[in-house]
């Protein structure tokens, strides 16, 4: 009897354990529900488990860099986004990476009636697209809203200082590689001095070619 009943003690207490663990952790593809309860800027957030999210393709104009200027539409982006997503629960989708080198969530961010928050962002105009490989899947949407904000001049678009920044003009720095989707919709790449590079206007900008194959465009026939 004695021994049956410390049995039952140990059954409770793994049950317990189990039942009561650390909150889940993301897995690649991957998805959580979570609670925002501060938006640090346009971009990133703190969610109520005590973590930093950043979100995947997207990248708005800085307001918290630390030695680093508020940069033009920066605080609009961050406005935005905090009328979006304080105090919201969102579910967060993973890509193939689920952190950054820094540790933070990478998360695709959906609003309870189904807004895909990335995506908004750049289509209203609020941030431009940031492909970094493996965190690819939805690249070709992000490309298309930010052609769409760009030709109807929405948000930082609108600005005099990007009014000249559009496609083909000087590249990011640290990014020579230009992406370029053409009429037939095949995605090419052309590195600085191929014969295509100057008159080639870009959509996007890559670090190296291993970048720009990841993200599913190719080199162009020769």
């Amino acid at each position: 009897m004695r021994n049956a009943a410390w049995l039952s003690v140990l059954t409770i207490l793994f049950l317990c354990i189990s039942g009561c663990g650390t909150p889940d952790q993301p897995t690649p593809n991957g998805e959580m529900k979570a609670t925002v309860t501060r938006v640090v800027d346009g971009d990133t957030f703190e969610i109520s488990a005590g973590e930093k999210v950043r979100m995947i393709g997207v990248d708005t104009p800085e307001t918290v860099k630390p030695n680093h200027p508020v940069e033009p539409y920066g605080k609009e982006a961050s406005s935005y986004t905090k009328q979006l997503l304080s105090g919201k629960q969102v579910l967060l989708r993973f890509d193939a990476e689920p952190r950054d080198r820094y540790g933070r969530l990478l998360a695709y961010v959906y609003l309870p009636d189904g807004t895909f928050v990335n995506e908004k962002l750049v289509r209203e105009g609020y941030a431009r697209i940031l492909t970094i490989p493996p965190n690819v899947t939805y690249a070709d949407l992000f490309l298309q809203a930010e052609r769409e904000a760009r030709e109807q001049n929405r948000g930082l678009w609108a600005l005099e200082d990007h009014r000249g920044d559009q496609p083909g003009n000087s590249p990011p720095p640290g990014k020579p590689i230009k992406g370029n989707i053409n009429s037939k919709g095949e995605k090419i790449y052309h590195v600085p001095g191929s014969r295509d590079y100057e008159r080639t206007k870009a959509e996007v900008w890559f670090a190296t070619e291993e970048e720009a194959k990841a993200a599913g465009f190719r080199p162009p026939k020769q």
